[in-house]
């Protein structure tokens, strides 16, 4: 039963999950794409199995933690998606086996040199991806720098270390209708192509042409070319991809529970036990036509209030209130009583906890997963 346990605790939702995970296992089947799911949205070995039933024995990571953790799963292909530094090679070099190949990402000559001076010296094979950078946003190689994609592409190819390349439409996070989400996937597709494309005219085989995120991965675009998908918080969905427009409200799968410790009459507000240190400070609805401030307010069956959001946080206390402007009231509760919480950004929720709490609707149960973090 939800009110016997200890709040702020995080719920997850398994019906909402398992329908999550057919809903892209139905697309990527159709377009008859490989896929690989981002692991560090669940970090978590029980949601890590029910991927690797579904999409196989690729993953992709984030930290090194996440390969050391999941590696159990059954995953045999891992790609770490942060472009790597030197000093990180010898803890990946530990997890590698000939059960398990681990493939990094680099995005200048000076790191793939040294990737291959750590095969020369070592022996261990950490083979590699060229990071692009579609948007100008963070780490990666242009997709027309072409001298450099063939200079760093045949320093890792002489010694057979060479994957790939792989791309992330960054940008389709600030967009929020289908039009431009379609082009947007058909730009990432076409730019990751192009760079493919330079590198195979080199005389270089790219066996990886791989490409994502959660709302290009759900868009219409067919990916012709491309050899592989990605997307992370497409397991859960949360109020930024409802905002992008890549899912409803009712399909978010995870949520903070919630108890009520005090009812501010002054300020109209309920005083939650969720704080910034439950609930994080994301506030990537900010920028959206809806605003969820710092997270939408549910009831304790998860069922929606309408225009109730958390309007501030503390540390240890969520300030929720009835949206400016709106003509709802404030519910008739007292300390004590539940409410859920859905979070703005599933990855920067789920991080500030330790477990998840699985609620099936099928049989009223409750299971526990544990969930990790770290580098």
């Amino acid at each position: 039963m939800l009110k016997d346990l200890f709040t702020p605790c995080l719920i997850l939702d398994r019906g909402k999950l398992d329908n999550n995970i057919r809903k892209i296992k139905s697309i990527v089947s159709k377009r008859k794409i490989d896929f690989r799911p981002h692991l560090k949205t669940a970090k978590c070995l029980e949601i890590t199995k029910l991927l690797v039933k579904e999409f196989g024995q690729r993953a992709m990571v984030s930290t090194i933690e996440e390969l050391e953790q999941l590696k159990s799963s059954g995953i045999n292909d891992f790609l770490y998606s942060v472009a790597i530094v030197p000093n990180k090679l010898s803890r990946i070099a530990k997890n590698l086996s000939n059960d398990c190949k681990i493939t990094v990402s680099v995005d200048n000559i000076s790191t793939a040199q040294e990737l291959v001076a750590f095969y020369k010296n070592t022996g261990h094979r950490i083979t590699a991806v060229i990071e692009l950078d579609l948007d100008g946003h963070r780490s990666g190689v242009r997709p027309y720098a072409n001298e450099q994609l063939i200079k760093i592409s045949k320093c890792l190819d002489e010694f057979d270390l060479f994957r790939g390349v792989m791309s992330h439409a960054g940008e389709s996070y600030g967009l929020s209708n289908e039009k431009d989400i379609n082009s947007c996937a058909k730009n990432e597709a076409d730019q990751t192509l192009i760079a493919a494309e330079t590198i195979e005219k080199a005389g270089i085989n790219c066996e990886l042409v791989t490409i994502g995120s959660t709302p290009t991965a759900l868009s219409g675009c067919k990916n012709i070319g491309i050899t592989e998908l990605r997307a992370g918080v497409f397991i859960f969905f949360d109020l930024v991809q409802s905002g992008v427009g890549v899912c409803e409200l009712n399909e978010i799968a995870l949520s903070v529970l919630t108890t009520v410790i005090s009812i501010n009459r002054e300020i109209d507000a309920i005083i939650v036990d969720s704080g910034w240190m439950a609930l994080s400070r994301d506030r990537g609805t900010s920028s959206q036509e809806i605003d969820y401030g710092y997270g939408q307010v549910c009831n304790e069956n998860g069922e929606l209030i309408d225009d109730l959001i958390v309007t501030n946080v503390q540390q240890e206390h969520g300030i929720i209130q009835v949206r400016e402007g709106s003509d709802a009231k404030l519910p008739n509760l007292k300390p004590g009583d539940l409410l859920r919480i859905l979070p703005n950004h599933a990855c920067a929720t789920a991080a500030a906890h330790s477990c998840y709490h699985v609620v099936n609707n099928a049989d009223d149960s409750i299971k526990i997963w544990n969930r990790f973090n770290g580098w």
